[in-house]
């Protein structure tokens, strides 16, 4: 079979070869997918970058989430059968023409769906789903903030909290994604580049605290989005993107130290508290709540009530072109590899 291999680390066009390799064979609790496309997370960049610890050593096939055909079951597999249509969260391996899920984490989706549609079910909307309701609990009319809301699992947890009617605040970096998330119903979207997203919070809620802050990016962000939180709040980080433009050890460094300084009694004093999320610790240690998001997101698709945006499409053999796209802070929901 053809991979494409992360051969070393640095800028996305020299970091990647398509090579063959052996097919996998699954293992009793295992799928073997013959994929028919692949997403892209910031994970993955992350990864390229050589900042991602959970990342195999080079060369490396990353990839976390596939849509594709059963090709194969192992012996203690009863649910899916050879020719289903499956959504998958991988660790790793994904970007590839198979790819190996265990049992809990492959679920069948409706032949019909639209590929990049359903990649996205794997990562961000599973991610979203857990988050907002095993993590964040929230709760109808909560005031949320949501950073990085033009992304796959910004605009999976806009769409949740609006199910919730919450009043949702997003922030983005452009024009152009603020029409965005105007669009994906955004109640006050917010260009943290033209302006503090943290006063400019406090001004529209006259002062009143948040509820929840989802926050993938890390840095001064959280240390913001904490200060913003009410009695009860709690900011959910789930990712440090902020580290990829401070790559050096000064710059890593320089992003811990933004996060600020905590204890435990400034939590309990203040009433709030911040929750770290892990999607693949998560996956290895409780299988079944990923099963029970996936299988959840997938239902809330097929019923129309979530509905997630695709924002751009690559062959295999632009890997490259879709890692720098995604990079850039210039696309918008998921981004799509196929075959």
């Amino acid at each position: 079979m053809r991979a494409a291999f992360l051969v070393k680390y640095g800028a996305s066009q020299s970091a990647f070869e398509v090579r063959e390799t052996e097919k996998p064979s699954p293992s009793p609790d295992q799928v073997l997918i013959k994929v028919e496309a692949f997403g892209l997370n910031f994970a993955d960049v992350m990864a390229r970058l050589g900042l991602y610890k959970a990342a195999p050593p080079l060369p490396a096939i990353l990839g976390y989430d596939v849509v594709g055909h059963v090709e194969s079951c192992g012996s203690k597999i009863s649910d899916l059968q050879v020719g289903d249509r499956v959504v998958a969260f991988t660790r790793f391996g994904g970007y590839a023409e198979y790819a190996l899920a265990e049992k809990e984490m492959a679920q069948k989706v409706p032949d019909a769906m639209p590929a990049g549609e359903v990649v996205a079910l794997a990562t961000q909307y599973s991610t979203a789903y857990f988050l907002v309701h095993t993590m964040a609990n929230i709760q109808e009319g909560d005031r949320v903030l949501i950073h990085a809301a033009a992304g796959g699992v910004g605009t999976a947890l806009t769409q949740m909290a609006l199910l919730k009617n919450c009043m949702v605040f997003g922030t983005c970096s452009s024009p152009e994604k603020m029409e965005y998330l105007k669009n994906n119903g955004v109640h006050h979207p917010i260009n943290y580049v033209a302006g503090d997203f943290e006063k400019k919070i406090s001004s529209i809620n006259k002062g009143a605290g948040l509820d929840v802050v989802f926050d993938p990016v890390g840095g001064t962000s959280t240390r913001k989005g904490f200060r913003l939180l009410g009695a009860g709040g709690r900011l959910l980080t789930y990712g440090v993107s902020s580290m990829n433009k401070n790559t050096s050890f000064l710059g890593k460094l320089k992003v811990l130290f933004q996060f600020g300084i905590y204890h435990p009694i400034q939590f309990l004093g203040a009433s709030k508290g911040i929750i770290g999320v892990n999607m693949l610790k998560v996956g290895e240690e409780r299988p079944e709540k990923v099963a029970s998001a996936m299988k959840a997101v997938i239902d809330l698709v097929d019923k129309g009530r979530l509905k997630p945006f695709v924002g751009g499409e690559f062959g295999v053999e632009q890997l490259g072109e879709a890692h720098q796209f995604l990079e850039s802070r210039k696309s918008k929901g998921k981004i799509v590899v196929k075959w």
